[in-house]
């Protein structure tokens, strides 16, 4: 059975806050432990804008 991790990455204005490749440095950080990026999803809007989306990881159980 998968496990699932989440990585929130502030938006400002569409961009990401921040290093300008935070998200890109989240996602190779965790394949190097075994992560694999699954996909993204808005996790913190204000007055209909993006101001957070969460990076979702995943692995098959127990690989540590």
């Amino acid at each position: 059975m998968p496990e699932y991790e989440f990585e929130r990455i502030a938006v400002d204005k569409g961009v990401f806050v921040g290093k300008s490749l935070d998200h890109q440095e989240s996602i190779l950080r965790r394949a190097a432990k075994g992560w694999r990026y699954a996909g993204w999803v808005p996790a913190l809007q204000v007055n209909g804008m993006l101001k957070a989306i969460d990076l979702i990881f995943e692995r098959e159980e127990g690989q540590a």
